[in-house]
């Protein structure tokens, strides 16, 4: 069994498309991204420089152009997937959770990009609201580091699997807790804009609650585990609640693995720009073979890997 999954934010780097769109037809296809997201995603994709593609206006729609640009090129539209049927999952962590639900067939590519639009610059207009930031809490007793994030008045915004939480909040805050780290654990501040997945995105989920309250989204044609609790959804409507509640409410990556675990999941294949969640699979879900997609000369491995883990 064969679970795809989509990266989040922090996995773009400069260039990170520059190999993708000598394809013609990838080329054209990213110039509609640009569009529906009303950003140069050619531009940010091939030139920008690493501080640029940092903003989460623009780091946002290029993770999601890139997820769908490596997806296509190997040929995994939502139809193809969907003839796998109980072989095949999907998830994505934070931003990645929209790639996902247009991979299941609930958004169209064009929904997605717009939805990104208005996410990135939400989020990103939230951020400068208030100083406020992330810092992944690396090992420790997972027990005592929640302890320690929650007196210190942050909140365990990601909680990624073992050894890997993220505290998120004041970054005042954060820079006392890097100074004053729960036992055995290091904290390392992350490259973010602000505090992801806290009620500090409050105005972000109200633009991005009114930018959809007349679409429609379609039913899943593909399992999607939510990366709120790990469970399956299907019909549309939930779907795109959850997209919009998730900026909110705490990404549970390990939730999403344990279920992974349970539906006996056999290969981890992480699409463009791929490592960091087959990173926490290799921790999370010994034993699982992952492959990571992160050029396209990945592509003809990834093939192989989705014919084995589907056969």
């Amino acid at each position: 069994m064969l679970a795809i999954v989509c990266p989040g934010q922090g996995a773009q780097k400069p260039g990170l498309l520059t190999d993708w769109i000598t394809d013609d037809d990838a080329a054209r296809r990213l110039e509609k991204y640009s569009a529906w997201a009303g950003t140069d995603l050619r531009t940010h994709g091939t030139t920008s420089d690493e501080e640029t593609i940092r903003d989460t206006a623009v780091a946002q729609p290029l993770i999601t152009a890139a997820t769908l640009l490596s997806a296509q090129a190997l040929g995994l539209t939502p139809e193809r997937l969907a003839s796998f049927g109980d072989q095949v999952v999907l998830a994505g962590h934070s931003v990645g959770e929209i790639p996902a639900a247009t991979l299941a067939g609930s958004l169209t590519e064009e929904q997605a990009l717009r939805l990104i639009a208005v996410r990135a610059t939400a989020m990103a207009e939230a951020s400068a609201a208030a100083e406020t930031g992330m810092a992944a809490v690396l090992g420790g007793v997972e027990e005592q580091v929640r302890e320690a994030i929650s007196t210190a008045g942050l909140t365990a915004a990601n909680i990624n699997g073992p050894g890997q939480i993220v505290a998120a909040g004041v970054q005042e805050k954060i820079t006392a807790l890097a100074e004053n780290p729960p036992a055995r654990a290091r904290v390392i501040p992350l490259k973010v804009a602000g505090a992801f997945h806290t009620e500090y995105m409050d105005s972000a989920r109200t633009a991005l609650h009114q930018a959809v309250s007349d679409w429609t989204a379609a039913d899943a044609v593909v399992d999607l585990l939510s990366n709120r609790d790990g469970e399956h959804v299907t019909a549309g409507a939930e779907i795109l609640s959850r997209l919009v509640d998730q900026v909110t409410r705490p990404v549970r990556w390990d939730l999403v693995q344990k279920s992974l675990q349970a539906r006996g999941v056999t290969g981890v294949l992480e699409l463009l720009p791929g490592g960091t969640l087959t990173g926490l699979a290799k921790r999370g879900l010994k034993g699982t073979a992952t492959v990571a997609v992160t050029s396209p000369e990945d592509l003809d491995a990834a093939a192989e890997f989705v014919a084995e883990h589907t056969a």
